[in-house]
């Protein structure tokens, strides 16, 4: 097994004896999923499965999503058998880089074990060179990712939901790593699919060390699979969103727009008032986001809802969940145009949930609003830049104070309502309420019709009616408005 001859091996200098590899184990990568897990979960790959820096990898005849993740691999020096978080890290002989190659074609009877899916002949490049272990910091490393030349993820082990000593500490428990054993460590947001021709390359950094470029070619296979011996490859668009990274990047035509051009121009005509009236009178009374102002008297707004979620400030929680490309970095990153940042703050006002840096960044990305239950940094500089601020307050203390960056993109609860991607909110200056899409049509219709059968009361008032009768109109004021409206 130890074949140091084989160049396959190269950069370990021996084959593995057996090669771990983590479902799911960066923030980043979770949150493009829609799924955070408790507790690692891992697949094997089998040493076939390595090749060395500068290799191809083949994508096989009737295929197409042969997908890319770059990786931080450990090598194992001492064997590990029930350490602790505290002493795993001792047992890691190198670091390297790695790409756990993956073709979603044949996930379908084998999903999770990866057995078909993972285990190619090429589908775990290693190199091209080591790290020491010991002279690094495990929760300092650096991993980047090119396909072609263009950096593609960029992440660290910062992002990690489970450290690299947790992973081995884990791992341990369950069977002895012995010297020579591969862990690759999971992969972070930005892993997508690759075409014959492609080049992927991945390095890892730490400080002054690395790992150097990996280097792999994609090329086409010629040989088909035989249905005479087992299962075909089989896509479907939910295997294409998975590989892609997202519907939009697998060229899937998107569900319509919950706010159309036409209906966002009625519902810039309708006061936050009259909306109001008309879902209280569908049974829609918890629907205002309660205790937010504009930040600039005379704000208003429309859009969709792209929501970001902070939990309770715990110390630890926040040092691995509140550096780098965090949820709220991700969330103002990733904001569209009309959509708005809506921001679960628990009512906290005793820090800041955004700040001036953040709120250029969404008013560059032409964001409709950002609304926030909790405090805004840097309130003058933010009110300054002109995108609307709804928020409970200013505040000028930093987000670790009082928060941590958890999610984005999830039901959250904000100002005590529950606003879910994709809801519909407006705001102004009585302030701010969310509508479901598939009745927002209905209630703006329905709200257009009653700000213009108040307008005719307003001036029938005016001219000094009494508003007996009128307000609300009986049967005879009622006869009277349709005949003029109708005219």
């Amino acid at each position: 097994m130890n074949d140091t001859t084989d160049p396959r091996f190269t950069a370990l200098g021996v084959r593995p004896g057996k090669i771990v590899a983590v479902h799911l184990s960066y923030g980043s990568r979770a949150d493009q999923r829609g799924r955070r897990p408790a507790a690692p979960s891992y697949f094997f790959k089998p040493s076939s499965s390595v090749a060395p820096s500068g290799s191809e990898i083949v994508r096989p005849a009737g295929t197409e999503l042969l997908a890319f993740e770059g990786e931080i691999a450990l090598v194992i020096g001492e064997p590990a058998r029930w350490v602790t978080p505290d002493a795993a890290w001792s047992h890691v002989a190198s670091v390297t880089a790695a790409n756990d190659f993956g073709l979603y074609d044949l996930r379908a009877n084998d999903k999770g074990s990866n057995v078909r899916s993972k285990g190619g002949d090429g589908y775990t490049p290693l190199g091209p060179a080591l790290i020491d272990a010991r002279e690094v910091d495990p929760t300092a490393l650096r991993l980047r990712t090119w396909v072609n030349g263009d950096l593609v993820q960029d992440d660290s082990t910062a992002g990690l939901i489970f450290s690299l000593a947790q992973i081995v500490a884990d791992l341990s428990q369950h069977f002895t790593l012995e010297t020579g054993d591969v862990i690759l460590t999971g992969t972070p947001a930005g892993s997508s699919v690759v075409a014959p021709g492609d080049v992927v390359e991945v390095q890892v950094d730490a400080g002054a060390h690395s790992t150097g470029r990996l280097r792999t070619t994609v090329t086409q296979g010629a040989q088909s699979f035989d249905p005479a011996v087992g299962s075909l490859p089989a896509v479907d668009d939910t295997q294409r969103t998975e590989a892609w990274g997202s519907a939009e990047a697998a060229g899937l035509t998107p569900p319509p727009p919950a706010l159309s051009p036409a209906l966002r121009a009625k519902l810039e005509r309708v006061p936050v008032a009259a909306l109001s009236g008309q879902l209280r009178k569908r049974g829609l009374n918890d629907v205002t986001v309660d205790g937010v102002h504009p930040l600039t008297p005379g704000s208003r707004f429309v859009g969709t809802a792209r929501t970001l979620r902070f939990v309770p400030h715990r110390e630890d929680l926040f040092a691995s969940r509140g550096g780098g490309q965090n949820a709220q970095k991700r969330a103002f990153d990733a904001v569209g145009e009309g959509e708005v940042i809506v921001i679960e703050a628990r009512g906290e006002t005793g820090s800041g949930t955004l700040g001036d840096i953040l709120a250029i960044r969404a008013h560059a990305r032409k964001a409709a609003a950002i609304v926030t239950d909790g405090g805004v940094r840097d309130a003058e500089a933010v009110a300054a830049i002109g995108i609307p601020v709804f928020t409970a307050g200013p505040h000028p203390a930093v987000l670790g104070r009082r928060h941590v960056p958890w999610e984005t993109d999830v039901a959250v609860g904000c100002g005590g309502t529950t606003v879910e991607p994709g809801d519909i909110l407006v705001g102004d200056g009585d302030g701010v309420i969310v509508i479901p899409p598939a009745i927002a049509e209905e209630v703006v219709d329905a709200a257009l019709a009653q700000e213009a059968e108040d307008a005719w009361i307003a001036e029938q008032v005016a001219s000094g009616h009494p508003i007996d009768g009128l307000f609300p109109m009986n049967a005879g004021w009622r006869a009277r408005y349709e005949s003029e409206v109708t005219r």
